[in-house]
C-alpha cells in the first residue's frame, strides 16, 4: 500500500520539532561553572547579551572532541559607532577554560573567525566580544563532546618535531578570507604517551601575530584548548603587501614566515 502523501511532511515536522526541543533543552542547562568562572574572566563588568552584535557556530554534537570547529562572526548594526577590540573563546568545562583571546588593534565592525578547539566534556562554548568602550557582549552554544583535551595526538611525535613551526598561508580572494596554519603538536598536558604511560608535558602555541606590511590583522594569545596544528580562518581584504605570520610557543621557540599577499 502506498504511504499517504502527507506522511513524509509529518515526519519532517516531527524531526524539526525534536531538534528545536533539543536545542531548547540545551539552552536551559544550568550554568554553575560559568557562574564560578565569570569573575575571573570578566571581573566586575556586566556581561551583556551579544545577540545582534556577534554569532557563534559550533556543532551540537562533535564528531571529534579534539577537533571541534567553531566560527564567530562580528557584525555590528548599521549606524553603531563601536568597534570590537577583542574576542575571547571559553569552554566552561575544560581544565583551562579560556581557549584564547584574539585582539584587533584597529578594532573590527565586521569580521569572521574560525578555528578548531578541544572540548573535554559536555559544555557551553562562549564567545565574548569586548568593544572599544570596555563593554562585554556574549553568545554561547552547547556542545556535546568528551575527552578532547586528553585525546592522543594524531601526528607521530617524531614527524611533529621534524615539521615543527612550518606555516601555511592561503588567501581566498573570491570569499574575502584567508587561512593560517601552523604545524605544532599543541600538547595539552593531559595526553598520555601510549608507550611510556606517562603524561606528555603541555607544549603549545601561546601567541600568534598576523600582519600585512606594517598593518596588524590580528593577534592571539592561546592555551591548551586549541587543537593540534592550530588553524585560523578569518576575514581578509588583502592588499599587495606581503603577509608575515609570527608565532611563539611555551618553550620559547619563535616561528616567523612571510608570504605573498595572494598566499602560498
Amino acid at each position: 500500500m502506498r504511504a499517504p502523501a502527507w506522511l513524509p511532511v509529518l515526519a519532517g515536522l516531527a524531526l524539526a520539532g525534536a531538534a528545536t526541543a533539543g536545542r531548547a533543552a540545551d539552552e536551559a542547562r544550568p550554568e554553575t561553572t560559568w557562574a564560578e568562572l565569570r569573575p575571573t574572566i570578566a571581573g566586575a563588568r556586566p556581561v551583556l547579551d551579544g545577540a545582534g552584535l556577534l554569532s557563534l557556530e559550533a556543532p551540537r554534537r562533535a564528531e571529534d572532541a579534539a577537533i571541534v570547529p567553531v566560527s564567530v562572526t562580528i557584525a555590528l548594526p548599521e549606524g553603531d559607532p563601536r568597534r570590537v577590540t577583542a574576542l575571547t573563546l571559553v569552554v566552561d568545562e575544560n581544565p583551562a577554560p579560556v581557549v584564547g583571546t584574539v585582539r584587533f588593534p584597529g578594532g573590527q565592525r565586521h569580521f569572521a573567525l574560525s578555528t578548531r578547539i578541544r572540548v573535554n566534556s559536555y559544555s557551553y562554548v562562549r564567545a565574548i566580544a569586548e568593544t572599544g568602550d570596555g563593554a562585554l557582549h556574549m553568545v554561547r552554544a552547547y556542545v556535546k563532546a568528551a575527552g578532547g583535551c586528553s585525546a592522543p595526538a594524531v601526528k607521530d611525535p617524531a614527524d611533529a618535531r621534524a615539521n615543527l613551526g612550518r606555516m601555511r598561508f592561503r588567501a581566498f580572494a573570491d570569499r574575502g578570507e584567508a587561512q593560517v596554519q601552523i604545524r605544532h603538536p599543541n600538547n595539552s598536558g593531559l595526553q598520555m604517551d601510549q608507550v611510556t604511560r606517562l603524561y606528555t608535558p603541555a607544549w603549545f602555541v601561546e601567541s600568534l601575530d598576523v600582519r600585512q606590511g606594517d598593518r596588524p590583522l590580528l593577534t592571539m594569545t592561546g592555551g591548551i584548548s586549541i587543537s593540534e596544528d592550530p588553524t585560523f580562518r578569518f576575514t581578509y581584504a588583502g592588499t599587495a603587501e606581503p603577509v608575515t605570520v609570527s608565532a611563539r610557543d611555551t618553550e620559547g621557540r619563535v616561528f616567523t614566515q612571510t608570504f605573498p599577499a595572494g598566499g602560498s
